[in-house]
């Protein structure tokens, strides 16, 4: 016997009620805000099941190009929970295709819906045709770091206090992406280490070995950040050498502000 049902409320609620007990699922042609909502969903599973997402490119790239879901992301593939397909040619509708059910996530009038059926015969056909379409399409590598390797590294390399200020920065924002919305993850951790007086050396050695940028990257957003007057940096002399550069905060406004409150302030300061 199968039956046909609509799952109402939130795209998150819609999500969560998918999964809840599936195994695994496929996610099929997802729009960005469904990606996003899917990372978040699965990061909060206590027993996530697996999930194989085949999407385009380009909602893709819109959403990880914001470290805050790419780096959480990285977990979620490190963990064996998610992973990624790109579809060269995507199909009409965006489905959610789990053990026991097919839905059909749409959105009419701006009010997400999930059309959900459990017909035995379409689902084991859904599933082995998105089966054959997962083995065909390439698999796509994000260049983000895991942010719990982000953490981890963070600490043990430049100390408890400047992971503490770099979660909290996190923490104070919706979006990470640099592009004028929120701050992206080099900018982050140059004001983060400037707050607490790391060496311009260490942090972007830090960020390279732990792939979330290269140390010219870091070096041109530091020389971007003085311009701002966001940054200043001390010369700091070494027995062989060139001096090395201490990075300090550059605006008294930044001084007197709290981890929490870094981000806010330093978006309000730049031009």
């Amino acid at each position: 016997m199968s039956s046909q049902n609509t799952i109402n409320g939130s795209l998150r609620a819609i999500i969560e009620k998918a999964l809840e007990s599936a195994s695994e699922a496929y996610v099929v042609n997802p729009a960005a805000e469904t990606i996003t909502e899917l990372v978040d969903v699965l990061d909060g599973f206590e027993d996530a099941p697996t999930v194989r997402v085949l999407v385009p490119e380009t909602p893709l790239k819109s959403v990880m190009d914001d470290f805050l879901i790419a780096s959480v992301a990285a977990d979620l593939i490190d963990a064996g929970v998610l992973s990624i397909h790109l579809l060269s040619e995507a199909p009409v509708n965006s489905l959610l295709v789990t053990d026991d059910a097919v839905v059909s996530l749409v959105t009419s009038a701006g009010t997400p819906a999930g059309l959900r059926s459990d017909n035995g015969e379409f689902v084991e056909e859904t599933r082995t045709h998105f089966a054959d379409v997962w083995e065909s399409a390439g698999e796509h590598s994000l260049r983000t770091p895991p942010l719990s390797r982000v953490r981890s590294t963070l600490e043990s390399e430049l100390g408890p206090e400047t992971r503490a200020d770099f979660d909290a920065v996190l923490d104070s924002l919706s979006v990470a992406r640099g592009d004028g919305d929120g701050l992206d993850e080099v900018t982050i951790s140059l004001l983060v280490a400037a707050r607490n007086e790391q060496l311009l050396y260490d942090i972007s050695k830090w960020g390279e070995d732990v792939g979330l940028a290269s140390k010219a990257t870091f070096s041109r957003s530091k020389t971007q950040l003085e311009d701002r007057g966001l940054l200043d940096t001390e010369k700091v002399p070494i027995d062989v050498g060139r001096p090395r550069l201490r990075l300090v905060l550059g605006d008294e406004r930044l001084h007197s502000a709290d981890a929490g409150e870094l981000a806010d302030v330093a978006m309000n300061l730049q031009p």
